[in-house]
């Protein structure tokens, strides 16, 4: 693996990738929670810019988004969180998620990229980026210098996994199964070894799988047929949803869960 992403782990242990909308909790709180992510040496926190009505998410992580953009969330508020946070990272790298639409068609694609890639952001993933527009877009991170998260399906077309093959710099991100983030049931294994296969005959990047993916199990198990990461999605917000509701420390919650996914004593 040549991209720096889950490179210290040792075989059949996978990576973790947490995803977070940023801003909720609120950034204060976010901040807390970012650096103990950190102190705990998660590999990796997918930071989105929250966007509302997300077609590939379920009501946990659209809630979360919504409560976010309440408190005032964007584009530059995520930037700025993490120019002011990435320095202060001793482990885990940031990958910023961001939607098309909402957060990136109204810039040019140097200018976009060139502020995430002056952010310290380490990975950046495009949500809904039009085919039309990737070679180009992708291009231009290149030619920056900003690393690519690229995506495909464990039911992709041969070409679709070509092109996340090529595209992807940072790592790949494998989506186990389609439907909305938090609807998915586990990860089936005998769909995605041949896809890893697939993907690893084509590069060294690594390739992380999400969708159904809330616990340790499922972690273990991915790494068992040779994923190099497991990203956890709605089971990270829903804790953060279920401490804010129930008046709890969400740092001290968040760290429960990580113990519950194997990530912490």
């Amino acid at each position: 693996m040549t991209s720096g992403f889950f490179a210290e782990r040792p075989p059949g242990r996978p990576g973790l990738a947490l995803f977070l909308n940023t801003g909720d909790p609120p950034l204060d709180v976010f901040r807390e929670l970012v650096l103990m992510l950190d102190a705990q040496k998660v590999d990796c926190l997918e930071l989105a810019v929250p966007f509302p009505n997300s077609p590939t998410d379920g009501p946990v992580i659209r809630e979360s988004a919504d409560r976010a953009l309440a408190d005032g969330i964007g584009r530059d508020e995520v930037l700025g969180f993490i120019a002011s946070v990435r320095p202060q990272l001793s482990h885990m790298k940031i990958a910023l998620l961001a939607d098309w639409r909402h957060s990136i068609r109204d810039l040019p694609p140097e200018e976009f990229v060139g502020r995430v890639k002056e952010s310290g952001a380490d990975g950046l993933l495009v949500h809904g980026l039009p085919p039309r527009v990737r070679p180009q877009f992708y291009e231009t991170a290149r030619d920056v210098g900003q690393p690519i998260v690229s995506t495909c399906y464990s039911s992709s077309e041969p070409k679709v996994i070509e092109e996340a093959a090529e595209y992807g710099s940072a790592y790949i991100y494998l989506v186990s199964a389609y439907g909305r983030s938090g609807t998915v049931g586990p990860p089936d294994h005998s769909t995605l070894v041949p896809v890893l296969e697939s993907i690893r005959s084509r590069t060294d990047v690594p390739i992380a799988v999400g969708f159904g993916v809330k616990t340790r199990e499922d972690i273990e198990g991915l790494g068992a047929v040779g994923a190099d990461a497991a990203i956890v999605g709605s089971a990270c917000v829903a804790c953060v949803a279920d401490a804010l509701a129930q008046g709890r420390d969400v740092v001290e919650d968040f760290r429960a869960l990580l113990v519950e996914l194997g990530a912490a004593e």
